[in-house]
């Protein structure tokens, strides 16, 4: 079997089991883990080796952006502090206990062990973001578990390098040259996302190709990553950045029909890249085993007390955060709720294993590394293993707590923002009337549409404003789209204060686009 003949069978192999799991209703990236888990198991399939580039070059960067595209400004700005809080502590905190708990279980060394702990220090945005889409969580909730997650990996990044410095140079690293190390590589990466964002923004600003914004959407976060590495900071940030930035501004930049093309290009890439990568984290995990020593071969005991680890330290560095920021708000209760889900929703995923496997062979002296396989086997269990228990169990745990907004919720937030979507149309109808600025025959038509979405908040309702024979298909179209830019200034003001949440926001812009696109060119 050739490569090419596998990465086909893979590709078509994990579409089908993320299309299951949508079907089935289940998180995705945990389905696809025991999936290439049960594939490595079988007798008669190689041996999975997945080059380091091929994750941190090829896969990471657009996964990167999609998560960090999809958190709004608004909500980050809330959600600093204990965004900051975790990042920077939690990381350092995990980091420690994993590498404690691995050098007292596992054969590997101090250095190595904490190796293993910078590795599995931070939460993975790719795979948090992956079931929070699953999961009805309140904005500001949301927000926080994916940016915490988004944000840890330069903290995460610093510890790692420091680590695996140590390891092949065998010295230790002093506090200040890390302190440095971290300026450079987070401070410099943000610099190189908000270089690249601000330069896109313009681009975008001056095309309406739709090939062409397309193509610069795929290349964003390539070149972001690219530059701040050839810059030697941090291109996890760099891409954090750019995506937080554009996903900001970005439906101030283009068009109706672009952004309809992007957005689904976009979606088929990420869909495809995280089932794709998913299913490689189970399917290497046999083939990794394999190449363990004879005294190496205790691994499964390793896994499960690291996984505990890392979950307990999570646990008890967000509960009492989160009863800290309770009592500063005032509330007269602190309640478990919110920490218990956010303390279940940090899994770990590619970001780690991205990590584990630019571990070098050899030391500076040339000698082998020591437990390079087994720290490579103890992080892909660890990633599995969250995968699997926190990721199936995520959803009852959000749901045992209460939490979750109620589907009735979200749609009498959607039907209050269409309601007033239709005022601001017939309000820029009867400003047309008054002015003369349009045929009566095209402002009843569309009156009577907009009316009847009014009454019923059914944005279905649309369709029957077809113009009649008397008006001109240019005149319509005209007038539709100057009334869809009076609804969709309306829809940004809701958002700007704070009327509707981001989600809505989204979903409401992406029914005026199909609205806009659909009336044809001039």
């Amino acid at each position: 079997m050739t490569d090419l003949t596998a990465l086909l069978l893979l590709v078509v192999f994990a579409t089908l089991v993320a299309t299951g799991a949508r079907h089935w209703r289940i998180p995705a990236p945990s389905l696809l883990v025991v999936g290439g888990v049960l594939i490595g198991l079988l007798p008669w399939i190689p041996d999975v080796q997945v080059a380091p580039e091929v994750i941190s070059v090829v896969v990471l960067p657009p996964l990167l952006y999609a998560s960090a595209e999809e958190i709004p400004w608004r909500e980050l700005r809330v959600v600093w502090r204990p965004v900051t809080v975790l990042a920077f502590g939690l990381v350092l905190a995990t980091a420690a206990a994993v590498g404690a708990v691995a050098s007292a279980v596992t054969p590997l060394n101090t250095t190595m062990a904490f190796v293993l702990g910078a590795v599995l220090a931070s939460t993975d945005p790719v795979a948090v973001t992956a079931l929070g889409r699953k999961i009805a969580l309140p904005p500001r909730i949301q927000v926080l578990v994916q940016s915490e997650s988004l944000f840890n990996d330069a903290t995460s990044l610093v510890l790692f390098k420091v680590a695996v410095g140590t390891a092949i140079a065998a010295h230790a690293v002093t506090l200040p040259a890390a302190g440095g190390q971290f300026l450079v590589l987070g401070g410099g990466g943000a610099l190189v996302g908000g270089a690249v964002a601000g330069a896109v923004a313009l681009i975008r600003r001056r095309t309406e190709d739709p090939v062409l914004e397309t193509v610069i959407a795929l290349v964003t976060p390539y070149a972001a990553y690219i530059l701040a590495e050839d810059l030697h900071t941090s291109g996890v940030t760099a891409v954090v950045v750019a995506g937080v930035v554009l996903g900001s501004t970005g439906h101030k930049l283009t068009n109706a029909t672009i952004r309809l093309q992007v957005h689904a290009v976009y979606g088929t890439v990420v869909f495809l890249l995280e089932s794709v990568v998913f299913a490689l984290i189970g399917l290497e995990l046999p083939a990794l085993v394999r190449q363990l020593t004879a005294d190496e071969h205790s691994w499964p005991l390793g896994v499960l007390a690291v996984a505990a680890t890392v979950i307990a330290v999570r646990l008890l560095g967000v509960l009492p955060l989160s009863a800290v920021m309770q009592r500063r708000r005032g509330n007269g209760t602190v309640t478990w709720r919110i920490p218990a889900v956010v303390s279940w929703a940090g899994t770990r995923g590619v970001m780690p294993l991205a990590a584990a496997l630019s571990i070098p062979l050899t030391a500076d002296n040339g000698s082998p590394l020591p437990h390079r396989p087994l720290i490579l086997v103890l992080t892909t269990g660890v990633v599995v293993f969250t995968l699997v228990l926190q990721g199936f169990t995520l959803a009852p745990v959000v749901r045992w707590s209460k939490i979750a907004l109620e589907p009735e919720h979200t749609a009498r937030e959607e039907a209050r923002a269409r309601a007033g979507l239709a005022k601001a149309g017939l309000d820029c109808l009867d400003e047309l009337e008054a002015a003369e600025a349009a045929p009566a025959t095209l402002i009843n038509q569309l009156r009577r549409g907009l009316l009847a979405r009014l009454d019923q908040a059914d944005a279905d309702q649309d369709d029957d404003t077809a113009p009649s024979s008397s008006a001109s298909a240019t005149d319509y179209r005209e007038l539709r789209r100057t009334v869809i830019a009076a609804e969709t200034a309306k829809l940004q003001r809701l958002y700007a204060d704070n009327h509707i949440s981001d989600i809505t926001r989204r979903r409401l812009q992406r029914r005026l686009d199909l609205e806009d696109a659909g009336l044809g060119e001039e």
